[in-house]
């Protein structure tokens, strides 16, 4: 299964605060697309060639969501073999690679230690799990009705579950795939394809 795109792998331990498996839904920051802009202009020069797209996703890169104060960026790929192709210059820059993220159709990493909580979701461009983030996201930013939607979802789960992250993404899945189903539809009657890369 497809994480959600807010919700993308296992969190790490940490010694004060609200503890990683509490669920904070905030309102949505106008400063979060800055914030992906300067992280963008650091993957870029890191990555260089290597990343053929670099995208904010999840619910930060919509206007007016509620969200997780989370930055999810996508880097896509054209293959995860060599990994040392993005994981050397990932590591210079201080981001943390973590190998058991169960998602295989993904490589992920965290922020760097000290720095504001980041997900780098590494996919292979072209695949179904890059189209799925940027199609998702593109829907919603049209569709204002259907993230506000999500928004109340969003904040009436994490009150229901918020000790419980997993049983949070899971009781998120339906809706998710029936947004997923409409947007196919909508992208198919505007002939939808990626814009360009954000970074």
């Amino acid at each position: 299964m497809i994480h959600a795109m807010d919700e993308p792998g296992p969190s790490q331990q940490r010694p004060e605060g609200p503890q990683p498996h509490s669920i904070e839904i905030v309102a949505y920051d106008p400063a979060w697309p800055e914030r992906f802009a300067e992280l963008g202009r650091e993957l870029r020069g890191g990555l260089g060639g290597v990343a053929l797209r670099i995208d904010h996703i999840g619910s930060t890169a919509v206007p007016g969501l509620a969200a997780k104060p989370i930055i999810d960026i996508q880097i896509s790929v054209a293959a995860f073999e060599p990994l040392d192709a993005f994981r050397q210059p990932l590591e210079r820059l201080g981001y943390v690679y973590r190998a058991d993220n169960p998602e295989r159709t993904k490589r992920y990493f965290r922020e760097p230690p000290g720095r504001r909580r980041t997900h780098l979701h590494v996919r292979r461009a072209g695949s179904f799990s890059e189209q799925w983030a940027l199609l998702f996201r593109d829907y919603l930013r049209a569709h204002h009705e259907v993230a506000a939607e999500y928004a109340a979802l969003k904040r009436r789960l994490a009150a229901q579950f918020r000790d419980d992250r997993r049983g949070y993404t899971q009781a998120k899945v339906p809706f998710l795939w029936a947004v997923i189903r409409r947007a196919d539809e909508w992208a198919q009657a505007q002939g939808w394809q990626p814009g360009p890369s954000d970074a």
